[in-house]
């Protein structure tokens, strides 16, 4: 008997469902009731400003960032609003969509991302301000505006404009300076930013930010063989430093220099180790549950990575089986946690259910 998605949504002993897991109008509500609860919840918060001086003590999440003070962090906030405007893009009909409609229409003000712009010029040290996984978001969350045709769609993404425009010139004064990549499993993973950057270069044709990307990403990762994924989690990690690699590549070479490159990319003991389910150990611990998250982005870069290979291919159909275990694996985790997962684990869920 098959279960439905709802079933072990709940079940925190069912590792892997029968069919493959599916995002539900049912669970779309669910998850999309993470952001709706938290997009205006300022406390607790971990703030990445760099304090100056006295005048700037007294400054809260709130008073520096008028539309993405909530969720925790700046990037939370960010790509949970790109998860509610993705829901609402794709999911018209759900039961809370005037509750999500209601949250963008506040947090998509003229004026309160004239402000999260601003912020960029406003005070020193702000160039390495969430550089570069949260402007990759901020990017995310810009294509979905771009590439809806749909009149509020068109009104959010003008407004968020200029904080795109601020995030697209720091990107392109940063992306020649950037001598080597980060291979981290963590936010400032380079790869994972980069896939992201491309998607929206493309999605707004913006070719000349697309090569830049495109030759960076050869000059860091193309003469990568062997990589030394046996070694991959890191206690905290959220990404998988080489399958974010993997996922890049595949957007950067046609498919015969592709397939070349990932066969030298991976061993079979690395291979054998990143099929591996994290294993978490602690939900309540906000470090400890990015290991939740991990098992989203190995699902989404195994689809991505799948896609791209010809059926012949032996990763594909592998990629594709073990991306929908991890999926299992991590959906009835996310239910279970605090809001140190609540607060960003559902945004990842909903990338990682994308077909």
């Amino acid at each position: 008997m098959k279960k439905s998605l709802l079933v072990f949504a709940f079940s925190p002993f069912l590792i892997y469902a029968q069919e493959a897991p599916k995002l539900t109008d049912e669970m779309a509500v669910k998850l999309s009731d993470k952001p709706l609860h938290c997009i205006n919840q300022e406390y607790p918060n971990k703030t990445a400003h760099i304090i100056n001086n006295e005048k700037e003590v007294s400054l809260s999440p709130k008073d520096l960032h008028p539309s993405f003070y909530g969720c925790f962090d700046w990037h939370s906030s960010v790509h949970g609003h790109w998860m509610l405007v993705r829901l609402l893009k794709t999911k018209p009909g759900l039961s809370n969509a005037k509750d999500i409609e209601s949250i963008l229409d506040h947090s998509f003000r003229k004026e309160n991302l004239q402000s999260e712009a601003d912020y960029f010029t406003q005070y020193q040290l702000t160039t390495t301000f969430e550089r570069t996984y949260g402007w990759a978001w901020l990017l995310k969350l810009d294509e979905e505006l771009t590439t809806w045709n749909h009149p509020k769609a068109k009104i959010w993404h003008q407004n968020l404009k200029p904080l795109t425009d601020q995030i697209l010139k720091s990107w392109k004064t940063y992306l020649p300076k950037q001598t080597y990549p980060n291979r981290t499993g963590v936010h400032p993973n380079t790869a994972f930013a980069m896939g992201f950057a491309i998607d929206w270069a493309r999605a707004n044709k913006d070719k000349d930010f697309e090569n830049q990307l495109i030759e960076k990403a050869k000059y860091f990762y193309l003469n990568d063989q062997k990589t030394p994924a046996y070694l991959e989690p890191d206690g905290s990690d959220f990404f998988s430093p080489s399958l974010e690699i993997a996922d890049l590549m595949r957007r950067v070479l046609p498919q015969k220099e592709y397939i070349k490159w990932l066969n030298g990319f991976y061993e079979k003991r690395s291979l054998e180790n990143i099929e591996k389910i994290p294993v978490v150990s602690d939900l309540s611990d906000y470090q400890t549950v990015h290991l939740v998250g991990l098992s989203f982005s190995k699902a989404w870069c195994m689809k991505g990575i799948a896609k791209s290979l010809p059926d012949n291919h032996p990763l594909k159909k592998n990629f594709q089986q073990t991306a929908d275990k991890f999926l299992a694996n991590g959906l009835p985790l996310l239910f279970q946690g605090n809001y140190g997962g609540d607060h960003w684990l559902a945004s990842f869920a909903v990338y990682a259910l994308e077909d």
